[in-house]
C-alpha cells in the first residue's frame, strides 16, 4: 500500500488511492465508528438537551476504548484515594461525550471523503480543516490497532520482521501504512 499524501499548498493535501486502499481505509473507519458508538444515552436530537447531557463516570473496560478515552488522573489501579477517583469520574462525565462526538466526526469526514473513490480509486484533495480531521481519525485508528496488537516502543522494530504466516501480519501492515500516511499528511500540511 503506497497511498501517501503530498502538499497541495496552504496547509491542504492530496492523496492518490487505488480502489483497494480506499476500501480498506473506509472499512477501518467504519469499524472505528462502530467501536466509538453513539455514547451512553445515544445521540439527542435536541441540541439543548445535548448541551446538558452527562457522560459516563466509569472508564471503559475495552483496552482500545480506554486508549481512546483515557482516565484523566492515571490508570484506575493507580489511584490513591477516593477524592482522586471522584475527580476522574467528574472529568469523564463532562468531557467524554464531546470527545466521542469529535472522534465520530473525524471518522465520518474520512468515510465521506472516501465514498466517491470506491470502485475505482482516484485523487482526493483535502482542505486544511479536512486535513486536521484526517489526522485525528488516522491517529485514532493507529491507537486502536496498536492497542489490539499490544505494540510497545520496544516491539516497534519487530513489526517490520513478522513472518508472513503470523496472523497479526494484516493488522500490522495496516498499522504501519496508517503511520506512514499520518506522517506524510503532517509533512504535506507543513509544506
Amino acid at each position: 500500500m503506497a497511498g501517501l499524501f503530498e502538499t497541495a499548498g496552504g496547509g491542504a493535501a492530496a492523496i492518490t488511492l487505488d480502489e483497494v486502499e480506499a476500501s480498506i481505509l473506509r472499512s477501518l473507519e467504519v469499524q472505528m465508528l462502530e467501536l466509538i458508538g453513539p455514547g451512553p444515552g445515544g445521540e439527542s436530537a435536541d441540541p439543548l438537551a445535548a448541551l446538558f447531557a452527562e457522560g459516563p463516570t466509569e472508564a471503559p473496560e475495552d483496552p482500545a476504548l480506554l486508549r481512546l478515552f483515557p482516565d484523566a488522573y492515571g490508570a484506575p489501579g493507580e489511584r490513591a484515594d477516593a477524592e482522586t477517583v471522584e475527580m476522574a469520574a467528574e472529568f469523564r462525565r463532562y468531557t467524554e461525550l464531546d470527545l466521542r462526538a469529535r472522534k465520530r466526526e473525524d471518522a465520518l469526514t474520512v468515510v465521506r471523503a472516501l465514498d466517491p473513490l470506491l470502485g475505482e480509486g482516484g485523487v482526493l484533495k483535502l482542505s486544511t480543516e479536512e486535513c486536521v480531521r484526517w489526522l485525528g481519525a488516522l491517529n485514532d485508528l493507529r491507537l486502536t490497532l496498536g492497542t489490539r496488537l499490544e505494540v510497545t516502543e520496544e516491539d516497534d522494530e519487530g513489526l517490520y520482521r513478522l513472518p508472513d504466516d503470523d496472523p497479526r501480519k494484516p493488522l500490522v501492515m495496516a498499522y504501519l501504512w496508517l503511520g506512514a500516511m499520518q506522517e506524510s499528511l503532517l509533512e504535506a500540511m507543513a509544506g
